[in-house]
């Protein structure tokens, strides 16, 4: 057992106990895949800011973030706040409220393509409505998206190119997977006229660890896809709201026909959108037409849709976006972050880098000459040096050194990280990489 691991265990013995409960409750012994950590995940209590706390009494400087929803970080006093008001006036009142016309009017102050809105309660459901709408729109069956592209776990959002567990090939097969920065291989798949919609995540696949090249690619997609009669999704999920206030979409220029939203957009609790074109969105609408009404037009239930405590909170967090320089303090930190992560592969003479745009920096232990904002490796390359040889112990030595990151060697920034916490998660960074040496990983 290496150093790093045998120190895991000595530091976390009540997350020990829990997840051999957990293993005999959940399929995995968690609740969420990326909560899956080897030998086992730490099991938090509470949080504030940038800091949470776990059931061992042990302090983490935080880059999970609410898996990129916490751009204003932990329990932000004016989320506090409404949360208390709304749920004494009510979760789940069963009506239109003024709530969701906020909610949605914050939306379209950031994102000048969104016209019309739908919301959901999570990113998954929002990509699934995105994909019905551009079928239904065009009359047309096919969807291409791009290898490693996550769009949730829906059963269209999940093709590969081959078979996958539990879908039927009839669903796959109407899901054409391309490989990302090739626009020739999107044109010739156009080319057949049979082809909705073409989604992607706008700086690449696991919030640009697998990088598009950026925005020459985005233009060229948008404009093949109009000359074909296609339209362009954009999932801003994780970038919404996070890489500028408007997302991808507002820091490239570029002019989606749908995109979807979450994570942010709910200001930290379960919430989502699909928004774009009126005449895309309107196919939701009823008509007052029993033929429209009952084949063409597009059902969407939901209990929880647009539910007040939800529209509340993104609201106020969009709005606190749309006034204060939420955005540049995230980013101010994320780059003193990804400075010192440099400084310490130099310092040490460990080979990697760290990159990232916006509030998102990444790790890979491997080097190149990009400009540590879109990294130029190969996607092998780059999977090479973030394989889980080295994203294992690296999780964990952030985590005993009072640092968790997110998977695959991503700190996901927030407003309220100091330069305090910054300066404490290189040190930390330092002492890791320094115990990966000793452990031979590195």
């Amino acid at each position: 057992m290496s150093s790093i691991t045998e120190r895991y265990y000595q530091k976390h013995p009540g997350s020990v106990k829990r997840y051999e409960e957990a293993k005999q409750l959940f399929a995995g012994g968690v609740t969420h895949d990326t909560r899956y950590t080897t030998p086992f995940p730490i099991y938090a209590t509470h949080a504030k800011g940038p800091i949470k706390w776990d059931v061992d009494g042990n302090e983490y400087v935080d880059y999970v973030s609410g898996h990129g929803s916490l751009i204003l970080g932990h329990s932000h006093p004016a989320i506090e706040e409404v949360v208390a008001r709304q749920i004494g006036r009510g979760t789940h009142l069963g009506a239109s409220t003024d709530e969701e016309l906020r909610w949605a009017r914050a939306i379209k102050d950031l994102m000048p393509s969104v016209e019309k809105i739908r919301f959901h309660s999570s990113g998954t459901e929002a990509t699934l409505m995105a994909f019905r709408l551009a079928r239904a729109y065009t009359g047309r069956d096919k969807i291409i998206k791009l290898e490693d592209h996550f769009h949730g776990w829906q059963d269209y959002a999940v093709a590969t190119g081959g078979g996958v567990a539990g879908i039927p090939d009839g669903t796959l097969s109407s899901m054409i997977v391309l490989p990302p920065n090739d626009i020739p291989a999107v044109e010739r798949a156009l080319e057949g006229g049979d082809v909705a919609a073409v989604m992607l995540e706008p700086v690449g696949a696991h919030t640009g660890h697998m990088p598009l090249m950026v925005p020459q690619y985005l233009d060229d997609l948008r404009a093949v896809t109009r000359k074909h009669g296609a339209l362009l999704i954009m999932d801003e999920v994780v970038t919404g709201f996070r890489l500028s206030r408007g997302g991808a979409q507002v820091r490239f220029g570029i002019e989606p026909d749908l995109s979807t939203m979450a994570k942010i957009v709910a200001g930290g609790l379960p919430g989502a959108a699909v928004g774009g074109k009126a005449d895309i969105i309107d196919m939701i609408a009823f008509r007052d037409d029993p033929e429209w009404d009952a084949k063409r037009r597009i059902a969407h239930q939901g209990t929880f849709n647009a539910n007040p405590l939800s529209a509340s909170t993104g609201a106020t967090a969009l709005e606190m976006i749309a006034r204060e320089p939420i955005n540049e303090r995230a980013d101010a930190a994320a780059a003193r972050l990804k400075a010192g992560f440099n400084e310490v592969f130099s310092k040490l003479e460990v080979a990697g880098h760290a990159r990232g745009l916006a509030s998102v920096v990444m790790v890979t232990f491997k080097d190149c000459g990009c400009d540590r904002e879109v990294c130029t490796m190969g996607h092998s390359d780059i999977k090479e040096g973030s394989s889980p040889k080295f994203m294992g112990p690296l999780k964990r030595g952030m985590i005993n050194n009072g640092v968790d990151p997110m998977g695959r060697g991503t700190f996901i920034v927030s407003a309220v990280h100091e330069n305090e916490h910054i300066d404490r998660t290189v040190a930390a960074f330092e002492e890791t990489l320094k115990a990966m040496r000793e452990d031979g990983v590195v």
